[in-house]
């Protein structure tokens, strides 16, 4: 099948995104019904963003707070962006090893454009190793160990154009490692009236997110703990960067949602969410949503069992008791943590179940029972 045949087989294959789908089987997504992609081994070269010259042909990468002393011919964490001669490359700039089209509370984001669909890409790499990750199969390998599709920036607009999808998702692996691929998308995107919104670990240096904070229209944070320990022993990262990632963000005014995955006997304990509630309410908003999601054995984390409900419902009760207005309780299908509540009358706005949406008592972003206005992008 020809490069331009692929694209039109997969709009097509848009309709039936609302199916089960497996967005990464065999490190690369294939729609529902099988379309057939033609794939490449090249991969891209492209200059990077955020780096500075040392001595010789060494290189400092600037864009995430591991600051990778780079030499010639060798790669930063990522394994996706390589010194040659003393300049510095993105090998993923247009190499697409996932993509689905997804229900944007997939993401999860639950206060942006509710019940719509995003065009959801990544790249291989990622800038921490998580050791519950899910989709460790293309964030934890190189780009010449999964399936690439060569997709560029405005053909990514024009199925999203074509197919009434409204927004595009950098998602699954970690975009800060495919900056410059998202950064150009997002042009593109803003151009033609597509939105864009990063789902991240927020583990990436204050310039290079000042810069794309303007070109997003959401933001969703995975907060991975409230607990330096816990970011250098499981992420193998920290969390001061990421907590200042999230100051910026919520100063620059952009919408923001953050996911905490409850990990039995890890992250779980009463002081530690108490205490990440009480972080968020001071420097951020009451108004964040905050998603206290089920873990799931998997990865390297496979000694431990699923998250019992009883601790989400416990998180989901301190966020409440702290202040917070929309704490949600995720990866439990048919949960009423999953339900929009007015912080208003308390009456549910939004109904979901899993990724679909339920009734819906929001009008004009406010409560139609008692018009409290309900924080969001709705329109």
């Amino acid at each position: 099948m020809k490069r331009r045949t692929l694209i039109k087989a997969m709009a097509c294959g848009a309709g039936c995104a609302c199916l089960p789908f497996n967005p990464l089987e065999n490190g690369l997504a294939l729609f529902q019904n099988a379309y057939a992609l033609e794939t490449t081994e090249t991969l891209s070269h492209v200059k990077a963003m955020y780096y500075k010259k040392l001595e010789g042909t060494a290189i400092e990468c600037e864009l995430c707070p591991r600051h990778c002393l780079v030499t010639d011919l060798e790669r930063g964490y990522c394994g996706v962006r390589e010194n040659q001669g003393g300049e510095y490359y993105t090998l993923v700039h247009s190499r697409a090893c996932a993509m689905n089209i997804d229900p944007i509370e997939k993401k999860p984001l639950f206060h942006f454009h509710p019940g719509t669909a995003a065009f959801s890409i990544a790249t291989a790499g990622c800038n921490v190793n998580c050791k519950f990750c899910q989709n460790w199969d293309i964030s934890q390998v190189r780009p010449e160990q999964v399936t690439n599709v060569e997709l560029q920036p405005d053909e990514i607009v024009r199925i999203c154009r074509e197919r009434s999808v409204p927004t595009v998702a950098y998602t699954y692996s970690e975009p800060v490692v495919f900056y410059e691929y998202m950064h150009d998308t997002c042009i593109e995107g803003q151009k033609r009236g597509i939105k864009n919104v990063m789902i991240t670990g927020g583990y990436i240096e204050k310039e290079p997110l000042k810069k794309i904070i303007p070109l997003m229209d959401a933001i969703k944070v995975d907060l991975k703990s409230y607990s330096e320990q816990y970011y250098k022993d499981v992420v193998n990262g920290e969390l001061q960067p990421v907590l200042d990632a999230l100051k910026i963000m919520h100063d620059e005014g952009i919408w923001l949602e953050l996911v905490y995955l409850v990990v039995p006997t890890m992250n779980d304990g009463t002081k530690e969410l108490t205490d990440l509630c009480q972080w968020i309410k001071t420097n951020l908003s009451d108004s964040v949503p905050i998603h206290f999601t089920r873990f799931h054995p998997t990865y390297l984390m496979t000694n431990l069992p699923p998250t019992p409900v009883k601790t989400l419902e416990k998180a989901f009760d301190i966020a409440r008791q702290s202040g917070l207005k929309f704490p949600y309780i995720g990866n439990v299908p048919g949960h009423s943590g999953e339900h929009t509540y007015c912080p208003g009358c308390g009456e549910v706005i939004i109904e979901r179940r899993g990724f679909r949406i339920g009734k819906t008592k929001l009008k004009e972003g406010k409560c139609g029972n008692c018009g409290t206005v309900v924080p969001g992008v709705w329109a």
